[in-house]
């Protein structure tokens, strides 16, 4: 089928289960030809209290229904979702600029944590303890109550659906802010719930300025939980605003993840690995590989292959089936990853291959591989957030596994060894939520996920993923009275 047939959808709030407009609205762009796509409703005050009444009513019938029929209707949703793949992959990439190949396996990935969730809220298992004769101890979960989410916009139909399946799985109703710049994966994920029969006021979506809306939903009585992926200093204010009102909050906030090439591998054929990866969805990812740190017997071939595989990616509109690496999905990133790169260069990393805005229209950064970086350059500090890569060498494990630790965060990290014993040290001493070894996939939807240190609080995924939007409640039953 070709892009062409499918057109960008209308971007509306949707509220107790119905489509609405606004008086005031926001362009979103497409970042690889910086044209005008959609218009972006900004929600309004009375809209916003609008959807916290039928979200709680929402939550009254949806924590009521059976876990079996919630499960019925989410896989329905998601089956649809696997139905319109190509229509929604094109949506995605069109807003974001991401590879058409990369938006389709985005869309997939979203429908697997759909899938994940509505099978493990049937497993939202209590326990009875054990207790004297005539008393029962039971302990049981129950759904939270109503979610205020928000997610970004690098993955405009997993994060959502991340977000969206937990609560629902849980028998949560949820107010979803989208990122204002890709906001139609949301819009397909909504249409489709709506589709397979989801009570009205259950999913809500409303857009416009993230401080209006947080600063509007978090102090209200009736959120009873929010539910954030951003950066860390957006993290930090929300958590703070949340605290004040004694609101529990779910935080999967940036990283800075570390690569750590020991001298047991194939230097050439985990080169070609790394690069494809660091450069997936522009680097766009907070999980993205960033900091290499390779052992110095194999540091000249590593670098070759790297530098060799990132200068054959085809860089272009993210509609191209060809295409390796689209744009950055806003104007604002060129400059932070222009500044970073200079910076680094003064302190005196050696630039190998990019390092400036490619000419023309589109928010295009070239693929940039940096080497001997100093440890005071910003980029060994602050998550790039783009198509930037740092190689330098390591002279032991131990080297390695200290500058892998030396930042503030801790989300995610890889490392590749064929060693027990080097597997055995990276696994206690490697301070963070998420450590791939020989594979640089972070998380898939059937283990938890989330980081250390500066990088949050909370898991999604797994087992884990649905705890946060529960409840505890002890129950002590006398029968003897």
């Amino acid at each position: 089928m070709k892009p062409e047939t499918h057109a960008y959808p209308k971007i509306q709030l949707f509220i107790g289960g119905k489509w609405l407009d606004s008086k005031e609205h926001l362009p979103v762009l497409n970042p690889s030809d910086e044209n005008q796509i959609g218009l972006l409703p900004v929600v309004s005050e009375d809209q916003l209290d609008c959807a916290v009444t039928v979200a709680e009513e929402g939550f009254r019938v949806w924590s009521r229904t059976a876990p079996l029929e919630r499960s019925r209707i989410i896989l329905e949703a998601s089956r649809l979702m696997r139905q319109r793949c190509e229509e929604i992959a094109q949506s995605i990439s069109l807003e974001s600029g991401k590879p058409i190949r990369q938006s389709r396996l985005e869309v997939i990935r979203g429908c697997e944590f759909f899938e994940w969730d509505a099978a493990e809220g049937q497993r939202l298992y209590g326990r009875v303890i054990p207790s004297a004769p005539h008393i029962r101890y039971l302990v049981i979960r129950q759904p939270i109550g109503c979610v205020a989410s928000f997610s970004p916009w690098n993955f405009p139909m997993s994060q959502p659906a991340r977000k969206i399946a937990g609560a629902l799985a849980s028998g949560c109703s949820v107010i979803l802010k989208p990122a204002e710049q890709t906001p139609a994966g949301s819009i397909h994920i909504a249409r489709a719930f709506q589709d397979a029969g989801l009570p009205p006021g259950v999913m809500n979506l409303v857009f416009g300025q993230p401080a209006d809306i947080s600063g509007y939903l978090i102090p209200r009585e009736e959120i009873r939980l929010v539910a954030f992926t951003g950066s860390t200093s957006v993290g930090r204010s929300l958590t703070m605003l949340a605290s004040a009102h004694m609101t529990p909050v779910l935080m999967e906030l940036g990283g800075h993840a570390p690569v750590i090439v020991c001298d047991d591998v194939d230097a050439q054929d985990v080169g070609v690995v790394s690069a494809i990866r660091k450069m997936r969805n522009a680097g766009q990812v907070c999980t993205s590989p960033t900091r290499f740190y390779v052992h110095e017997r194999l540091y000249p071939d590593f670098v070759d292959s790297f530098v060799h595989q990132v200068e054959a990616m085809k860089v272009g509109n993210g509609r191209g089936e060809d295409t390796d690496m689209g744009p950055v999905a806003h104007s604002g990133r060129l400059k932070v990853l222009q500044d970073l790169v200079d910076d680094a260069r003064e302190r005196g990393g050696k630039l190998l291959t990019g390092g400036s805005r490619r000419q023309g229209s589109g928010y295009f950064f070239e693929p940039t591989v940096l080497s001997e970086v100093p440890d005071d350059a910003k980029i060994m500090k602050v998550e790039p957030f783009g198509p930037i890569a740092v190689l330098n060498s390591i002279p032991s494990l131990d080297e390695g596994i200290e500058m892998a630790n030396s930042v503030p965060y801790g989300l995610a990290a890889y490392a590749f060894t064929h060693s027990a014993a080097n597997v055995d040290q990276l696994i206690n001493e490697m301070e963070v939520g998420n450590l791939s070894i020989n594979t640089l996939e972070a998380s898939v939807p059937e283990t938890p996920f989330g980081g250390v240190k500066a990088s949050g609080y909370g898991r999604e995924g797994g087992d884990e993923g649905l705890l946060h939007y529960t409840i505890v409640k002890n129950v002590m039953h006398s029968i003897g009275i």
